[in-house]
């Protein structure tokens, strides 16, 4: 497991409020990563043997996920929480941990990660329970693309998944893209006349070095500007004049408008300065950012009695040592030790 984030001295300390760092921001979206495993292998995430699963007692129970999310909207701020996985559908208390998200004053936007395969099935009762919205990794639409990617045949269950999303309600669904050299990086422009026909939010993210294996490599990865080159091959792009804000992803309008698409590039155009995010393991550590090396554990202190004020303030703390920015840029950085499908996308 990855250090523990030093706290900071007694000088320095956050004093009481929110979840804000030495350089200004302030966290409100929570990502809360509700197991590590996951029913795909996708190249840019997991081996196709999968990996040592965490063991189950230490994960988070759903009464003590429930109680973080209670804390950090409560009493540290939080106004939007996803919940996220690996692959949070395969986690059986979904349901109620949704619901209970839900039930908390003042009630957070509540938003789920998915591969969507099993989605069509669970999609009415999570709608019931409180889900605002939900976003879905699709990265071709080409059966024997998708079995290379993820090592397993199941675009169809993925499909059903999102038509079952968006009868319920979850409209409009959000699509997330990763592209990769050699494999479907030709499909762009194929995945955005698939989201317009369908009324579906299409962004494409840059590829991140958060694989498992460590194989990462910034010269083979697809560029913000490559993805936009290949989309205004068939497309007209013109840049969103609505305020971006704190959200990740850059976003022009398709042939006019209204349709958007969105590009996320967390490489080559990071947007560190403008992150709101504080994020939590499936085994109860804080991250403060997606590629921190240090961590800092909640779980050991639910499970000694700690307070909920006790909670919030250790939470205050890894929060306020947050680095300025995430460093890829950096010849010296290194790859997180725990990959994607272990702290959340």
């Amino acid at each position: 497991m990855p250090a523990p984030i030093p706290a900071p001295g007694a000088s320095e300390r956050p004093r009481a409020g929110g979840l804000r760092d030495r350089h200004g921001r302030v966290a409100t979206d929570l990502r809360v990563s509700l197991t590590d495993r996951c029913n795909l292998r996708c190249a840019y995430c997991m081996p196709e043997a999968g990996l040592p699963w965490l063991p189950k007692p230490t994960l988070l129970t759903d009464a003590e996920v429930s109680r973080l999310v209670r804390i950090a909207v409560r009493d540290l701020g939080v106004r939007e929480v996803r919940f996220t996985g690996g692959e949070p559908l395969l986690r059986p208390g979904l349901v109620d941990i949704v619901r209970d998200a839900a039930a908390v004053d003042p009630r957070p936007e509540i938003s789920l990660t998915t591969n969507a395969i099993g989605l069509d099935r669970l999609a009415g009762a999570l709608v019931g329970a409180g889900l605002d919205r939900v976003n879905v990794s699709l990265d071709t639409l080409d059966p024997g693309t998708f079995k290379e990617l993820a090592k397993r045949d199941r675009l169809e269950a993925t499909l059903r998944g999102i038509e079952g999303a968006a009868a319920a309600g979850l409209a409009p669904v959000k699509i997330n893209t990763v592209l990769m050299r050699g494999v479907n990086d030709a499909e762009a422009p194929a995945l955005l006349r698939f989201a317009l026909e369908h009324g579906y939010e299409l962004r494409f993210i840059e590829q991140m070095p958060l694989d498992a294996a460590g194989v990462w490599r910034r010269d083979e990865m697809v560029t913000a500007a490559e993805i936009l080159d290949r989309l205004r091959a068939e497309f007209d792009l013109v840049p969103d004049p609505a305020h971006r804000g704190s959200a990740p992803a850059e976003t022009w309008l398709v042939d006019g408008g209204p349709a958007k698409v969105g590009v996320i590039g967390s490489v080559t155009r990071p947007f560190c300065g403008d992150c709101d995010r504080t994020r939590l393991t499936a085994d109860g550590q804080v991250r403060n950012c997606l590629f921190a090396r240090g961590e800092t554990d909640l779980r050991g202190l639910l499970r000694e009695g700690a307070s909920d004020a006790e909670v919030a303030d250790r939470w205050r703390e890894a929060m306020w040592g947050k680095l300025p920015g995430h460093g890829i840029d950096d010849p010296s950085f290194l790859q997180p030790a725990r990959p994607m499908s272990a702290i959340g996308g």
